[in-house]
């Protein structure tokens, strides 16, 4: 089941705040667009904390007249006022937001459309604390940078604010920001809740209304995403899985693509689908993994409340909905977080600890309480606002060490001397508590690549706290024996035996995801050896050691059905192979895996548990045989797995079973249906003869390049 971590270990501003006026907020110097210097302005200091409160009316409403009122000023030239003194901010935040303890900032930074003393517009806050003076321009001042000037906070925070009546939603925006230094900057809004279509790089005001209608999903999801309960999970990079049928330069919209992709998902029989990043990235080609605006989906596909239309079509099915999330670096954009406010803000000031030698990006100063504060604002976002029932936390191995692709010299030891990043530890430790007290039946995936201990161990016995984490050895070493031809995969065995030696030191998550299918790697069907025919047997083969193995599963998006090339995001998968019948054939095995993974508490319930496994033969390198048990709560649920890795078909098999009775053949990947040879066992009666350390033993046949499975009746 998914972790529970105490309720005293994190401290977290989950309430709605009503927005009130602060007596104490300045106005700062008003800079004109010619940069002259004029007089401040001092501000109303009139409290509207009671009429707020009584005039705060539904975001539906809100909106509705935000869009009147825009249409009454479009007919003037300029029918809005001056920047009013306005706040959502109590101290507590302040004090939070300043300890690194606030996790709910995106309910008071960015842009919120709101009623203030009967008049409908836009409140905005910021962080810049270097800033000298900052503004908000846009289509509705002509971008003019010394109009509409923001209030600097009196306390220290660093917070910039104000409301500007007659904006409201679809007002694109930036921030004009002129640092202590002297520099101009137009930055996008990072706690923006949408963004103008790349190339073009502004905020837009918006909402996150939406009447949810996935109560039953909600309700029963703490058992859907248990640890012992089946994860088969569908990778996905949403704008290549399918393209219009126009063109294929076309995406397909959040909305379009729920009838399309949320049938296939549950056709396919996966409990869960994860999508590659769909916040906001200006660089397609990055698959989102360089992102610049954190709290916006991205619009290439449509609007926020498109994408929640979506995940509830997948909750409505059945279908969890797991999300990847990128805290370990950003890029160097004009628009987004990298110097911000003329200052390293957002990243670490020293390059040997900011600065990211392989993607050429910038990383996160984990020890900034503000940018701790941010990063675990943003992954309650999605969990909180987007019903999102997993974030897969992308690049961990990266976090952890100093010295990540770093050569001698080119990094700064720990105050301890060593290599681990101590401030990022803490920081992964901090947002999987967070996550967890707030949302409990949720689940946090590692994508980390090293033998770091107990990164999916709880908190308060020293691991990281996280629900699972990608078995990569497992996936390097699997992908290394497959690739070798069958002649000589009897010297490669103990690359398949391996895994058991360490699968259960983690709660692992088995991937073949799309890093293994791009960038001259080779499609899954290409890496196999052998004819057409045994290519095919060799994948059907592989998918079924992989859902018999210990640990939950993920597979990219075409692996499904033996997409033949590399993963290219710029097209649509080969959604035309399925006219063919092998691969047919893989996707029929893929379907009846899912399904017995579903139906047999044996490959599900004991995942993360050594006595849930157990060896039969595993030392039969000469034939390339390997047989296994899996085993549930109950004994009757037991199940034994028989692998054949070869292209010759091991006949009357003989190994040693736990316990005497008869033993149906419930599986076989050799089937006709999946483009096999169609070799089959009848029901097998076990014998009172020892084999393989048992006393009792069963004698079956393998197909080639095949995996049996049986069951006790």
């Amino acid at each position: 089941m998914a972790k529970k971590v105490k309720e005293d270990t994190v401290k977290t501003v989950i309430d709605d705040n009503l927005p009130i006026e602060n007596k104490n907020l300045k106005k700062p110097i008003k800079k004109a667009s010619d940069k002259s210097v004029k007089t401040p302005i001092k501000a109303s200091t009139k409290s509207s904390e009671e009429s707020s409160e009584k005039k705060l009316i539904s975001k539906k409403t809100i909106v509705k007249k935000s869009l009147s009122n825009l249409e009454e000023a479009s007919t003037t030239n300029n029918n809005h006022l001056s920047v009013q003194p306005y706040t959502r901010f109590t101290e507590f935040d302040i004090s939070l937001f300043k300890s690194g303890k606030h996790f709910k900032l995106y309910e008071k930074f960015g842009s919120h459309v709101l009623e203030n003393n009967g008049v409908i517009g836009t409140y905005f806050a910021v962080w810049a604390p270097n800033a000298h003076f900052v503004s908000v321009i846009g289509n509705f001042n002509h971008w003019d940078k010394g109009s509409h000037p923001l209030y600097i906070r009196w306390d220290g925070s660093g917070i910039w604010e104000g409301f500007i009546p007659n904006v409201g939603n679809g007002e694109a925006y930036k921030y004009f920001i002129n640092s202590t230094t002297g520099e101009d900057l137009e930055k996008a809004d990072p706690y923006a809740l949408k963004s103008e279509e790349p190339p073009r790089t502004a905020s837009i005001v918006w909402d996150n209304w939406y009447e949810w209608k996935d109560t039953e999903w909600m309700n029963k999801r703490h058992k859907n995403n248990a640890l012992n309960q089946p994860m088969s999970v569908y990778e996905v990079h949403f704008g290549s899985w399918a393209r219009g049928m126009e063109s294929p330069d076309q995406f397909i919209s959040y909305k379009d693509m729920a009838y399309k992709i949320v049938p296939y998902v549950k056709e396919m029989g996966f409990t869960h689908v994860e999508f590659m990043p769909l916040m906001e990235h200006p660089f397609y080609p990055s698959w989102g993994y360089q992102i610049t605006g954190y709290f916006a989906a991205s619009c290439r596909y449509g609007t926020p409340q498109e994408l929640m239309y979506l995940i509830e079509e997948f909750h409505k099915n059945d279908i969890g909905v797991i999300m990847d999330w990128v805290p370990s670096h950003f890029p160097g954009d004009a628009h987004g977080l990298y110097h911000f406010d003329g200052s390293h803000l957002y990243e670490h000031a020293d390059m040997k600890k900011g600065f990211h030698p392989d993607w050429k990006s910038y990383i996160f100063n984990y020890g900034r309480n503000e940018v701790r504060s941010f990063l675990i604002s943003n992954a309650i976002f999605w969990l909180d606002r987007f019903h999102i029932d997993g974030l897969r936390v992308d690049a961990v191995a990266s976090m952890l060490y100093l010295d990540y692709s770093r050569k001698e010299g080119e990094w700064i030891p720990n105050e301890f001397g060593g290599r681990e990043n101590l401030e990022a530890i803490s920081l992964l430790k901090e947002f999987n508590e967070a996550v967890y007290a707030n949302f409990p039946d949720v689940q946090t995936i590692a994508e980390e690549s090293t033998s770091f201990p107990g990164v999916s161990h709880p908190t308060y016995t020293g691991g990281l706290g996280f629900g699972q984490k990608w078995m990569m050895g497992w996936m390097n070493d699997t992908l290394d024996y497959f690739s070798e031809d069958p002649i000589n995969r009897k010297y490669h065995h103990s690359e398949l035996t391996f895994s058991t030696i360490y699968a259960f030191t983690e709660n692992f998550m088995l991937p073949l995801s799309h890093d293994e299918v791009v960038h001259g790697k080779k499609s899954l069907i290409y890496k196999m050896p052998g004819d057409e025919w045994q290519q095919f047997a060799n994948l059907r083969l592989l998918y079924s050691y992989m859902w018999t193995h210990p640990g939950t599963k993920l597979l990219f998006m075409g692996c499904e059905f033996a997409q033949t090339k590399e993963w290219n995001p710029s097209h649509s998968l080969d959604w035309h192979l399925l006219e063919y019948a092998p691969h047919q054939g893989i996707k029929r095995t893929v379907m009846a895996l899912n399904k017995l993974y579903k139906e047999e508490p044996a490959l599900y319930e004991r995942s993360f548990d050594a006595n849930g496994f157990e060896w039969l033969v595993n030392d039969d390198w000469e034939n390339s045989v390997v047989v296994y048990a899996r085993k549930g709560y109950h004994s009757k649920d037991d199940l034994i797995i028989a692998l054949n890795l070869t292209p010759v078909p091991r006949t009357n098999y003989r190994f040693g079973v736990p316990k005497n009775g008869i033993y149906k053949e419930i599986f076989n990947s050799d089937g006709h249906d999946f483009w096999g040879s169609g070799i089959k066992n009848p029901d097998k009666k076990s014998e009172e003869i020892g084999s393989h350390w048992k006393s009792n033993s069963i004698e079956v046949n393998i197909p080639p390049l095949g995996m049996v499975i049986f069951k006790a009746l």
